[in-house]
Order: C-alpha cells, then sequence, then structure tokens
C-alpha cells in the first residue's frame, strides 16, 4: 500500500511539474490569458509583418532581441499570410485601458495587436517572455512559442523605476542597460534622480562648477550606512547634456518617459560646495562625519598645523539628512534654480519634472534673517510655510513652461503647491492625504519598494 501510495504522489508530482511548464510566466501577469494545445514555430523563413513606421522600428526592436540571443534576424515585410509574427497598432478599446494590447499565438503565426505603438511594443515584450530561453534552447535553429491568447492592459497610468547617480554614479551604459529592463517589465517612467548632497550629476553651462566641483567628492563611506571608515577616494561624474538627450532618446524608443530629479530645498550640500552663496550661511564649514562616532558628535576634522586649508563649502560623502539646504530668503537662490531648470526642461520632453521636497531640516530658516524676513514679508505662518512658499514658487516657473511637478510627500507640510503630483514615500499616508486633496498620487512607500533595502540584518543580505 505505501508503495502504490508514493507512486500515486509521484504520478502527481510529475503531472503538476508538466502543467506547470506548459503554463507561461509572463511579468507582469497579463489581465487574461488562455492557453492552447499546441506550438507555432519561429523559423529563419518567419516573417515580421509590420504596416507602418512606428510598428516596423518596432520589428526592429524585436530583430535585435533575436540576434543578440539566438543569432539570427527575421525578415520585415508589410504583410504575410502564414508564418508570420504580425505587428499591427489601432484603436480598438477606449481609455482607461490605454497601452492594451492583444497576442495571439495559433498556427499561422503571431498576431500582436496594439491599443496604441506603446501597447504593441508591450505585445513584444510578452512574446519575448514566450520565447525559450538561450539557456533551455536545444540546438534546433526553431525557438518554440506555444498556443495563447492574451489580453493585457496596464492597471497604473505611471509605472516607473528610480536611479539614485548621486550617491552612487553610474555610466550611460549602465543607465540603458537598467532601461532596457524597465522596458522588458512594461514599465513607462524612468525616474532619474540628478541631484543630492553626495554628487551634482548633469551639465548645467551657466553654472560650470556644478561639474568641476559639486559632481565630485573627496571619499564614500565604506559599508553600510553610517558606515565603518571613509575610503578618502576622489569619487564622482556628471552627464554631459549630450549624453542626457542620447538617454533620453534611447527610452524614448521604448515607450519610456525619462522624468528628471532636481532635489530642492534640501539635500542641496553638492550645490552648496560649488556656490556657497545658496546658503544661509555661506561662511559655515561643512560638517563631513568620518566614521560612526563622528555622526552623533558632528565633528569635522579641523587641517593641522602646516595643512593646507580645505574649502568651506564640501560634496556630502556619507548619505543622510543635513542642515544645510538652499536659502529661501534670497531672491539669488530662486534665480539659480530658475536658470538651472530652464536648461533641464528642453533636455526632458517628459510633462513632469521632480523637485524633490523632502528632507529639508529648518534649522537654518529659523535662524538666517533673510529667511525670517520672507517669513514676515509673504505673511507665513512658520518655516513649514516657507518651505510650501519655495516650492510653489518653483512650481509657477515650471507651470509656466507647461510643466508639472512632482514632490516627495513632505511638500504637503506648510500647504500643497496647486498642481503638484506626491509621490508618497514615508507609507501611505501622504498619498491618502494628497487624493483627499484631490492631487494626483504616486505611491512609492520605502518598505515594499526601496529595492536598496535589506531583507535582514547582515552585510551580505543587500538585494
Amino acid at each position: 500500500m505505501k508503495k502504490i501510495t508514493g507512486i500515486l504522489l509521484l504520478t502527481v508530482q510529475i503531472l503538476h511539474a508538466q502543467l506547470q511548464k506548459q503554463v507561461p510566466q509572463i511579468i507582469p501577469q497579463p489581465v487574461s490569458m488562455q492557453t492552447g494545445n499546441g506550438q507555432f514555430l519561429v523559423t529563419k523563413k518567419t516573417v515580421i509583418a509590420a504596416n507602418d513606421e512606428a510598428d516596423r522600428k518596432t520589428a526592429e526592436y524585436l530583430n535585435e532581441y533575436l540576434q543578440l540571443v539566438y543569432g539570427f534576424k527575421l525578415d520585415v515585410d508589410k504583410q504575410e499570410s502564414k508564418n508570420y509574427i504580425r505587428l499591427v497598432t489601432r484603436k480598438f478599446i477606449k481609455a482607461p485601458d490605454k497601452d492594451a494590447y492583444r497576442l495571439s499565438v495559433t498556427k499561422d503565426g503571431v498576431i500582436i495587436e496594439g491599443d496604441t505603438y506603446a501597447g504593441t511594443f508591450h505585445g513584444v515584450q510578452t512574446l519575448i517572455q514566450l520565447l525559450p530561453s538561450a539557456a533551455s534552447k536545444t540546438q534546433s535553429p526553431d525557438l518554440v512559442v506555444p498556443f495563447v491568447s492574451i489580453n493585457d492592459a496596464p492597471r497604473f497610468s505611471y509605472r516607473g523605476m528610480h536611479l539614485d547617480v548621486a550617491r552612487h554614479f553610474f555610466p550611460v551604459s549602465f543607465v540603458k542597460r537598467y532601461i532596457d529592463y524597465l522596458a522588458l517589465h512594461k514599465m513607462n517612467v524612468f525616474h532619474w534622480h540628478l541631484t543630492d548632497d553626495q554628487g551634482w550629476r548633469i551639465e548645467i553651462k551657466k553654472y560650470p562648477e556644478l561639474q568641476s566641483r559639486a559632481a565630485y567628492r573627496n571619499g564614500t563611506i565604506v559599508g553600510r550606512y553610517p558606515g565603518t571608515k571613509n575610503d578618502n577616494i576622489r569619487y564622482g561624474g556628471y552627464y554631459t547634456q549630450e549624453e542626457v538627450k542620447d538617454v533620453v532618446a534611447y527610452a524614448a524608443a521604448k515607450h519610456i518617459t525619462v522624468v528628471p530629479e532636481i532635489e530642492m530645498p534640501g539635500h542641496a550640500s553638492a550645490a552648496i560646495a560649488a556656490y556657497p552663496w545658496l546658503s544661509c550661511f555661506p561662511e559655515k564649514e561643512t560638517v563631513i562625519p568620518s566614521h560612526p562616532s563622528d555622526v552623533s558628535k558632528g565633528l569635522i576634522g579641523i587641517p593641522g598645523p602646516g595643512q593646507p586649508a580645505r574649502p568651506i563649502k564640501k560634496v556630502q560623502e556619507t548619505w543622510g539628512v543635513f542642515e544645510d539646504i538652499f536659502c529661501a530668503g534670497k531672491d539669488s537662490t530662486f534665480l539659480f534654480l530658475q536658470a538651472v531648470l530652464d536648461e533641464v526642461v528642453p533636455l526632458f520632453p517628459s510633462q513632469f519634472i521632480h523637485v524633490g521636497g523632502d528632507e529639508a531640516p529648518k534649522s537654518h530658516w529659523k535662524k538666517c534673517p533673510a529667511c525670517q524676513a520672507r517669513i514676515k514679508a509673504e505673511g507665513l505662518k512658520d518655516e513649514h510655510e516657507l518651505q510650501s512658499y519655495f516650492i510653489q514658487r518653483m512650481e509657477k516657473h515650471l507651470n509656466a513652461k507647461g510643466k508639472t511637478i512632482i514632490g516627495w510627500d513632505e511638500i504637503l507640510e506648510g500647504g500643497l503647491a496647486p498642481n503638484a503630483v506626491v509621490m508618497s514615500w514615508r507609507g501611505e499616508k501622504g498619498g491618502i492625504e494628497a487624493a483627499k486633496q484631490k492631487h494626483q498620487v504616486i505611491m512609492t512607500p520605502t518598505k515594499p519598494v526601496y529595492f536598496d533595502y535589506t531583507q535582514t540584518k547582515n552585510e551580505d543580505s543587500v538585494t
């Protein structure tokens, strides 16, 4: 009896494994998917049928993938009656299911119908996931695609990933590879975090010291924050405006919008290192904690006898929140940021510009005569309302250029800018409050969605 039971269990396990193998695993999971009995073979004689220029570009994208992974390309023609991968873009459903697609695999071929060109492109991404992996492919030159019928549409209009290139600088080649992964998962926004305390990463021609000084720091903490020591190695880099244009075009070809982030009024140490007059207190030396005990003591390390004097303002070398932020009492601060944005805006066709707004300590503003004068002159209640004034002033400048601002959920404090989109990162509360105020919300709660967080307390558990 035990032997029979064992055989039955083994049989069930084998059948379950076979069924699991037969069901295509698509990420993200489509809205609906039906599988059939049979397979279509993509051979070197298969033709990609695409009628217009945009669909032919998607066909070329598919061909580039086939060449890279399998070593061959397919002919592209306007139509084909059999043995085809047909790409068709036409409006077949109404909003809000923009960028929807249908994918059908039969004995004659593959048909991908997109509600928009982005929808067709997303359908091709699903087809790519249906193809056998290079590792599992047999010696046969043919690619097996299971019979399947898929109807799919995005649940959210904004499907983005953030990349912080300020704390850790990544070359253009990496950024493009990152965008490739976003495209594979049908994401449509690349959130490019270009400025922070630890580095300024975008060329601004009017302010060259943002490149020569703000883009480089003199060291970086070693180990997980707050670190065990400082490596004292010069580190940094920045993207030229031509490189930015190249990245934006690369993303656009994959139906991904690039949203730049220029942090304000906090996380401004790098910019202030280049132009100290942006600080409330230009003469005050930057605190650079060099090891864990310094973080709490606030030690800065004064040069010893005979050592050369160091610049008063420095690019930060550790992570955290720093009190030296843009001065809200000086008109020159706003003129600087407006000039920066005037160079940023033409580089990014995106409707949105992210202005940060997070983690801006008010200690300097409370002591700054110019900031206190601003509070009084504008009839503001306190420093939180001064930050709201700051963000709203920058919003007006960007709105006049046809742009909508995005800000982290701290921009709720002191009053929300009239047209702002709120990115809720400190949990869900900020997003809920912004939605109650009839503002658009992007939910990015820290613990579930920050990929740089560790799974455990062990150093080697970083995801």
